[in-house]
Order: C-alpha cells, then sequence, then structure tokens
C-alpha cells in the first residue's frame, strides 16, 4: 500500500511553519527533509523519524514500525494535530541527524 498524496499535504500543512522543509516521492511513500536532513518519512499513511535519542525522549509515545520488510525500525509519530509538538520534535532532532551523504561525482 502506499501513501496518500493528502496525508502528505497534511503533514506538510503541520510543519509550514518551519522552513527548509521538502519531501521527495520514492516508490508510492515520501521521504521527509529538514534543512538537507532526511527526518523521516510517510509510509503507508504512517509518519515514521528516525529514532535518535532525542526523538525518543521528546515523544510522548514510544512505538517503533518498520516502514516496510526489511529496513531499520523508525518511530511512529502520533500526536499529529499540534504545529508546536511537530515543530519542536523536528528542531530538537535536527543536530543529531546524520549530514547528507555527497554524490560522488562519475569519473570519465
Amino acid at each position: 500500500m502506499s501513501s496518500s498524496k493528502e496525508y502528505l499535504n497534511f503533514i506538510l500543512a503541520q510543519l509550514s511553519d518551519l522552513k527548509d522543509v521538502t519531501y521527495r516521492a520514492m516508490m508510492g511513500e515520501f521521504i521527509i527533509y529538514y534543512r538537507g536532513k532526511i527526518v523521516g518519512g510517510i509510509y503507508d499513511n504512517r509518519f515514521l523519524v528516525k529514532p535518535v535519542k532525542s526523538a525518543i525522549t521528546y515523544l510522548k509515545t514510544i512505538t517503533y514500525e518498520l516502514p516496510y520488510e526489511g529496513t531499520k525500525e523508525m518511530l511512529l509519530v502520533d500526536d499529529l494535530d499540534s504545529k508546536e509538538y511537530l515543530t519542536g520534535l523536528f528542531n530538537v532532532m535536527y543536530d543529531e541527524l546524520p549530514a547528507p551523504k555527497t554524490k560522488k561525482k562519475k569519473s570519465k
């Protein structure tokens, strides 16, 4: 099952107070970026984030779920009604998220 564009738009609206939140569609799901770093994604209409320590401390309820079979567990964000809560989550996670990988240039 893939995620709906409506659910993506809802999540993006909840994060609209943050600058530089972007997404990328991938195989029917959506990867969510904040200031160039991957925060998590939308999988089967569930909003999952990377299980960094700051997110584990911040979230009210800790539930680990697999985005899809064969991947590492991520944290389910189930409190989606508060823009302030989601904005705070992204801000506390940012410093702990890995920097984006640099792409290797193709040699000629």
